[in-house]
């Protein structure tokens, strides 16, 4: 690096020195479409600031967690979702020395391709987009940050650097064995039509920071649907009794208060948790580092395995605490009998775009011309993808006579 961009090197980042196996800003890999340094603000910082101002993250707002917006005003959304997973994430990155910056921006960034309606709209699509290669939000997150947002003059996306493009993709792990063939199905064609214009190196574990987002992803949401489930009454307190993590939490807490109310006992529980599954992922990915001594950030992506991680104990705590919210919560025929409206709202707005492209806002619409049924499939999901619940409901209120209820 020359000129004004040598001196990002006298920026602080954070109260400690940067680890060796630390990604570092100053040695980025770059952006798809070279751009001049910040003198102000490092590489990941500015991925950071950019996906933040995008109008990918403004929709998160108005998209589903758990729960529909409508059925309540305090319960979570992507939106506030994401804003958690970023804070717990940018902790852990800083407990471990590395780049807070960079772990922030790929939590920010890691639920930009959910539909409306959660998972539930991503199944829809799925299903809908079966012939020509499926629908996964992961995918769909890159496509939003390197096609679908058009704010600058030189280029579509947001140019973001190679070592957060690279997290998004990978926070979970490769998606390709050493023989190139992917690990959990085929790598989405998007994944691949990016990486063969910027090498993403799907066979590689992601850098640490991104290992910090992943994590982070699932303590958040452990913790926090449960808050979310004893809100709507489909959880108690007294349900959580029988589970290992949450219930040794739930019996230290009405020992030291015994008179708390109910709503004070869960909100306990829930920072409490979190505090706890933060402070073994600590201990666990010291060690982890202890074992393999990563002198640099390739060695962690060589290392062969995720290197953020919780210990076994906790893995098997986490494991039925999730089984728990799939058959309680997940799965509770009232969040099913939602799920099924939402399905319905999805599925029809995709066969009625499909079969005439016109119904689509301009702008949307006026791009496909006579385009084969691949690229409209592809546009179409593109479309329904970028939607808010709010707004696939009020475009089936606008194409149908009857629309699902969603409450």
């Amino acid at each position: 690096m020359t000129g004004e961009a040598e001196g990002l090197g006298s920026i602080g980042f954070g109260y400690r020195p940067r680890a060796a196996w630390a990604s570092d800003p100053a040695k980025t890999r770059g952006r798809l479409f070279p751009e001049a340094e910040s003198p102000t603000r490092t590489a990941f910082q500015r991925d950071r600031d950019r996906i933040i101002h995008s109008t990918a993250f403004r929709r998160l707002r108005h998209k589903t967690q758990v729960f529909i917006a409508e059925e309540g005003d305090h319960y979570r959304t992507r939106l506030t979702h994401t804003i958690e997973v970023a804070q717990i994430a940018r902790a852990l990155a800083r407990a471990l020395r590395c780049d807070e910056d960079l772990a922030e921006a790929v939590a920010l960034v890691h639920d930009f391709g959910h539909t409306p309606f959660g998972h539930t709209g991503e199944d829809a699509l799925n299903g809908k987009m079966a012939a020509w290669g499926g629908f996964d939000h992961n995918a769909q997150s890159l496509r939003a940050v390197t096609k679908l947002e058009h704010r600058y003059a030189e280029f579509d996306g947001l140019n973001l650097s190679w070592e957060t493009l690279e997290g998004l993709v990978k926070h979970n792990g490769p998606l390709v064995g050493t023989d190139g063939e992917g690990l959990d199905g085929p790598v989405p064609v998007s994944i691949l039509d990016y990486d063969a214009l910027h090498d993403l190196e799907l066979d590689r574990y992601a850098g640490i920071e991104a290992q910090c987002a992943a994590i982070a992803d699932d303590i958040a949401y452990d913790t926090h649907d449960i808050d979310d489930g004893l809100r709507s009454g489909l959880l108690s307190l007294d349900m959580l009794e029988g589970l290992e993590l949450p219930g040794s939490i739930l019996r230290q807490v009405r020992g030291l208060y015994p008179a708390l109310d109910p709503v004070r006992t869960g909100h306990e529980l829930m920072r409490r948790q979190i505090t706890l599954m933060v402070e073994d992922v600590i201990r666990t990915t010291n060690a982890n580092l202890g074992e393999i001594r990563p002198a640099s950030p390739d060695d962690v992506h060589d290392a062969g395995r995720t290197l953020v991680a919780f210990s076994p104990s906790m893995r098997e705590q986490e494991k039925e605490l999730k089984a728990f919210l799939y058959a309680n919560l997940y799965r509770n025929p009232v969040v099913l009998k939602v799920r099924e409206a939402a399905d319905r709202i999805v599925r029809d707005l995709f066969d009625a775009y499909f079969a005439d492209p016109g119904l689509m806002p301009e702008g949307w619409r006026g791009l496909l011309g006579k385009a084969e049924e691949r690229v409209k499939a592809r546009h179409v999901a593109d479309f329904l993808a970028g939607m808010t619940d709010n707004y696939a409901v009020k475009e089936h209120r606008r194409l149908f006579d009857r629309t699902p209820e969603l409450s």
